[in-house]
């Protein structure tokens, strides 16, 4: 097997991601003093294209593609991700080598200074809430009608000068492991919990993704797989992939392990959030969650389960179980008038993405229009 001193690591420009990316570096560095971790940076589509909502833009792996190309090429060794922007279906040959230690899964409030202390049952009819989250809008719509959502785009510093500066938004709302990973928990007005809005698939977990042809890669970062937090995300990303939802749709879970059992609460809910549906299901997990003998690695590479690898420290059967809850939460909604909020939702975005794309080429004209007029004069 190749041995090596240095690992190349692939990460986003952003202050949040590199931050991520520097956490997992930190520990592995601690486990491994002899190897060096040098950080190559770069910017994806999701962090170049900020003047439309995400589920305007059409792709699937907005904040990852470049960071895949790179892996690809072998300019690095492994990237390091949210896991909640990595889709369910990985290009071919690349997996998610580990899930570190998930935080907190659940959404915050962050209210403008003139709302500090509030929650958002005691905001005014008609207040702005910020959100560049289907999901979060349409579940939120669902407890206060009476207010208006609106997107928020861009990394998590400019959205709080926008907050802050722009007097349009009352409040915004954020992934709460990402205010604690930036040094901002005091910003925090309100914890959403499961009643008010269920989290996003993955949500509060960092992934790391790396070939499935690179043995040394998968030893290192194995090093690191926390057994619950991969239980929980291979069943939530089974449930998702069976869906075929992203961002685009309005798609939330609720994920538990407890008393020995796995369970599993998933919501389907249409874009303005007058329809949705909940379901849960459950099952019992082995008493052990470890591999007895480690895994074979095939030609193929290492065993699946929702794009994440099988190790030692969870048994391929509590791994098919995850899956199983998964699957079969995602069919049972199917199996209900979910699914017909899941193709209304799904058409509604269709069409979201071919208005700003015809948006987009009228700007793009007009621009060029001005120019020459401009030039003529």
């Amino acid at each position: 097997m190749e041995t090596k001193t240095v690992v190349k690591v692939g990460s986003r420009k952003s202050q949040l991601a590199l931050i991520q990316t520097n956490s997992i570096i930190n520990h592995l560095k601690k486990l491994n003093p002899n190897l060096t971790f040098e950080v190559i940076s770069m910017q994806t589509t999701g962090d170049k294209v900020l003047d439309a909502a995400l589920s305007k833009i059409g792709e699937k792996n907005l904040f990852t593609r470049e960071l895949e190309i790179a892996l690809e090429k072998k300019e690095v060794d492994f990237v390091v991700h949210s896991l909640k922007d990595l889709p369910t279906a990985l290009p071919e040959g690349l997996l998610i080598g580990c899930i570190y230690k998930r935080d907190s899964p659940y959404d915050a409030v962050v209210m403008h200074p003139s709302n500090a202390g509030k929650k958002l049952e005691e905001l005014p009819e008609g207040s702005v809430i910020g959100t560049s989250s289907l999901r979060r809008a349409a579940q939120l719509s669902r407890k206060f009608p009476h207010f208006k959502f609106e997107n928020i785009r861009g990394n998590l510093n400019t959205r709080f000068r926008k907050l802050d500066e722009d007097n349009k938004y009352s409040a915004i709302i954020l992934a709460e492991a990402g205010l604690h990973r930036m040094g901002w928990p005091d910003r925090i007005s309100q914890v959403l919990d499961k009643d008010t809005c269920m989290y996003a698939v993955s949500q509060g977990a960092m992934a790391v993704e790396c070939r499935n042809n690179d043995p040394f890669t998968l030893g290192l970062l194995s090093q690191i797989h926390d057994p619950e937090t991969v239980i929980q995300c291979v069943a939530e990303r089974a449930f998702l992939k069976k869906l075929e939802g992203g961002c685009s749709v309005p798609v939330s879970a609720f994920c538990e392990i407890k008393n020995g059992k796995l369970s599993l609460t998933g919501g389907v809910f249409s874009i303005d959030g007058t329809r949705g549906r909940i379901e849960t299901v459950s099952e019992n997990l082995p008493d052990s969650y470890e591999e007895k003998e480690k895994p074979v690695i095939s030609p193929n590479g290492p065993r699946e389960f929702a794009g994440i690898v099988g190790n030692e420290k969870v048994s391929v059967a509590t791994l098919e179980i995850a899956q199983k809850v998964g699957l079969g939460l995602a069919q049972l909604l199917l199996n209900s008038e979910a699914k017909d909020i899941l193709a209304n939702a799904k058409a509604e975005t269709a069409a979201a993405i071919i208005a700003e794309k015809q948006r987009k080429e009228a700007e793009k004209m007009r621009n060029g229009a001005e120019k020459v007029t401009s030039n003529g004069h």
